[in-house]
């Protein structure tokens, strides 16, 4: 297994090359998304043409492209030592799958979300923290664990990043799912930029998770280190959501497009974040490797004495 994010007798990557490449992967991811709702925007007058079956199962296949973008980018982040396409889409449909297990006896039946969590703005805080938030993070977690969070092909800090993401594109594809059919297909303008609004919480919150699994993974941590990161995710998540509503509380398309922008602009600081974490970490675990390998070979400096000076 491999315990440092670099090979025996190779230099360690450049902290800051490696955060230059993570956050222009996420600009490119962003801008993909951006280009994503710009086209159902523009193609948008297709939808009344379709019949209620087209329009369905349009809007699933839209529900499922931002994950898509999300997985191609993040899988090319890591160039040097790629995971396993089966591990990172394994990750996935494990999110994916718990969350559509889970979801209608969680949010439907035992918290009966639907009656309460929008009523008021701090219900929608506190239940988006305690109740979305939570179940969606602890689902994440879960995925990773189970998949591959022992394999030997999760060797390094940044493969946390990349499989926590992973399986909070899987909680958002249910997410956008019951979005869709809640509104029995969705307008292509307005339901492409809700779809993304969702994508990138789930998805960019579920990273800052990723870094504690990643730390979790390598380093010996205290027995509150991964439920801190769980409840952590899970404010994050809370919060990115009520900021978004409270954005787009009128109701009208131009809001639409503000919560779009918000959504954007708070998945880049969170991912800058986490980026900068993941460089501070890998230094330090360079530093400490590069020590143990200067303490193999070091040998005591002789204690001069006072015969020695010639006293």
């Amino acid at each position: 297994m491999q315990l440092y994010p670099f090979h025996e007798g190779d230099p360690p990557e450049s902290g800051a090359t490696t955060q230059r490449g993570f956050l222009r992967s996420i600009s490119f991811e962003l801008l993909g998304l951006l280009l994503f709702v710009a086209i159902f925007h523009l193609f948008s007058a297709i939808g009344p043409a379709l019949d209620e079956t087209g329009l369905l199962l349009l809007s699933l296949v839209m529900a499922v492209i931002p994950a898509l973008l999300w997985l191609a980018v993040f899988y090319r982040i890591d160039r040097a030592e790629p995971e396993p396409k089966r591990l990172v889409l394994g990750v996935y449909l494990m999110g994916l799958l718990l969350m559509a297990a889970l979801y209608q006896p969680l949010f439907g039946v035992v918290f009966a979300v639907e009656s309460w969590l929008r009523a008021y703005g701090w219900s929608h805080l506190v239940g988006g923290v305690l109740v979305t938030g939570m179940a969606s993070m602890a689902i994440v977690y879960a995925a990773v664990r189970i998949v591959v969070f022992g394999n030997p092909e999760f060797d390094e800090r940044l493969d946390g990043i990349i499989y926590a993401v992973a399986a909070g594109l899987g909680v958002a594809t249910v997410h956008n799912f019951v979005y869709v059919f809640q509104h029995g297909g969705v307008d292509l303008d307005v339901g492409s930029i809700r779809i993304v609004v969702n994508a990138l919480g789930y998805g960019g919150v579920a990273g800052v998770l990723g870094y504690f699994i990643g730390q979790a993974r390598f380093e010996k941590t205290p027995l509150f280190y991964l439920p801190a990161g769980v409840v952590l995710s899970a404010a994050l998540l809370g919060l990115y959501f009520f900021l978004v509503e409270q954005t787009g509380s009128t109701g009208l398309r131009a809001e639409f497009w503000r919560q779009l922008l918000l959504g954007l602009l708070l998945t880049l600081l969170v991912m800058g974040a986490v980026s900068w974490l993941v460089r501070r970490a890998n230094e330090e675990t360079a530093r400490v490797a590069q020590l143990a390998a200067t303490g193999d070979r070091w040998e005591p400096k002789p204690v001069e004495t006072a015969s020695d000076r010639g006293e």
